[in-house]
């Protein structure tokens, strides 16, 4: 057999063994069960690595034209569906290299020239880190512009809002959903922050020590719009970027488990302050009634496997002292769920917002009552009472409300005054849900004006990207 061939059989490392690895040890060893999606970031990888060594005369200039021409049509299968996946490949990088040489002949073994396995892997997770993120930020986008519709469409439906679950105070709605922009708006920070800390280049460190072939990492980087390497026994071994991707998505999953309670609560007969469109519900195998918000009760449910995949990788990766360690094979399973996760509900959430059905007459009715009870101890306030003493005035009428039956509403003039004389200059208008929100006077307030501000710099940060 050609010294620079393998067969099928035998695995790229196994000129140093004297038999082939046993069945059992070959499933657990091989990664190409999950890792195949890698196949188009190391490919890419390949062609960049190929095209240095020709112009640093690594290999001649035909070699690694004929190495590009061979891993282009490799990457053209892979991407049509017709590549064959084998266990007995191990991984991804033995696979194409398997069928580069069924393409280009003997000069595929000269492709691993100055780069090993470590940095290769390295690169492809790199990669595949850099357009997950990528991914993600434009769902997200997609998803803030979803919100900025709903609630520009929603101006002027008032809605209670919560503390301790129980009512607070009136909020209008389109200042509620613009709430979940910002805190997406803080989710696209962090995945920027992924794809850059990804966005670097291990090509170069080889093994973990670099090679003393005359190797160009900077060039390999520049053919591949990333950073080259500054340590290379780093380079092999580190994975925050994961860790960063992984967190990234932790935290949008914390967030859209909340917006799933949320509306798990609103869609309910006890609340009914919205319905979702039937092509984002499920009913129920037994009870012809139920339409049920299982969309939402998954975004709530997958936060803990998200914040579990964050959580393994950080346990895999505490002991591991500097260089490539097989544990290391198990850092993409997390990324890749995750990364699935997180997609597979950004591309629900924004039509399913879109297409909701909202119950202004039963959102405003539970934003008046005693939700406008701190418009009264404000008023006092206002006029000289000290804040506590105005606190407890209104507290004790709240209390007469309870007694009586009645909403503060439905209190009469003296029934205020009764409470405090400061109180019979108090406008009326104030004790309704819109008169309340109309009052509102700091920055970033429910008030109408704040939320049209809030409004028109959205679709500014959207539209311009600032």
């Amino acid at each position: 057999m050609d010294e620079n061939t393998n067969s099928n059989d035998t695995p790229l490392w196994g000129g140093r063994f004297g038999s082939t690895p046993a069945e059992a040890f070959e499933r657990v060893n091989a990664s190409i069960p999950f890792d195949v999606c890698l196949a188009p970031f190391d490919i890419r990888g390949s062609i960049a690595h190929a095209t240095m060594l020709g112009e640093r005369g690594i290999i001649s200039d035909d070699e690694a034209k004929e190495l590009v021409r061979g891993l282009k049509i490799v990457l053209t299968e892979v991407e049509a569906g017709e590549f064959a996946w084998t266990i007995a490949d191990e991984d991804v990088h033995t696979a194409v290299e398997r069928r580069l040489r069924e393409h280009a002949g003997a000069v595929a073994a000269k492709l691993h020239t100055g780069r090993s396995r470590n940095d290769q892997v390295a690169l492809d997770f790199h990669l595949f880190c850099r357009e997950a993120s990528e991914k993600i930020i434009a769902a997200l986008l997609e998803t803030m512009r979803a919100f900025v519709d709903v609630a520009e469409a929603n101006r002027e439906t008032v809605i209670p809002g919560y503390t301790h679950l129980q009512r607070a105070q009136p909020l209008l709605l389109a200042h509620h959903l613009l709430a979940h922009f910002q805190t997406l708006r803080r989710d696209v920070r962090r995945f920027e922050a992924a794809r850059e800390a990804a966005n670097v280049s291990p090509l170069g460190a080889a093994a973990l020590g670099g090679t003393p072939h005359p190797t160009d990492p900077e060039r390999t980087a520049e053919l591949l719009g990333m950073e080259p390497l500054v340590n290379s026994l780093d380079s092999v071994s580190e994975r925050d970027f994961a860790l960063d991707l992984l967190y990234a998505c932790s935290v949008l999953g914390v967030h859209l488990s909340r917006m799933g309670e949320e509306w798990v609560l609103w869609t309910s007969q006890e609340f009914a302050f919205a319905t979702l469109s039937d092509g984002f519900s499920s009913g129920s195998s037994i009870m012809p009634q139920k339409k049920n918000p299982d969309a939402y009760e998954l975004m709530r449910g997958k936060s803990g496997r998200l914040i579990g995949n964050l959580s393994a990788l950080l346990v895999t990766l505490k002991g591991l002292p500097p260089g490539y360690s097989k544990d290391l094979q198990e850092d993409k399973e997390p990324v890749m769920d995750s990364v699935g996760s997180v997609l597979a509900m950004l591309r629900v959430l924004p039509e399913m917002l879109r297409t909701a059905t909202f119950h202004p007459k039963q959102m405003r009715e539970a934003a008046g009552g005693f939700a406008l009870a701190t418009e009264l101890a404000d008023y006092l306030a206002m006029n000289g009472v000290a804040f506590r003493d105005a606190h407890h005035a209104v507290g004790r009428l709240v209390r007469r409300c309870e007694e009586l039956g009645l909403e503060l509403e439905e209190l009469s003039r003296e029934e205020l005054v009764s409470a405090h004389p400061e109180l019979a200059g108090f406008p009326g208008e104030l004790l309704t849900p819109e008169g309340s929100i109309t009052n509102k006077k700091s920055l970033g307030s429910t008030s109408y004006k704040s939320v049209e501000r809030q409004l028109a710099a959205a679709r500014d940060l959207l539209e311009t990207g600032r």
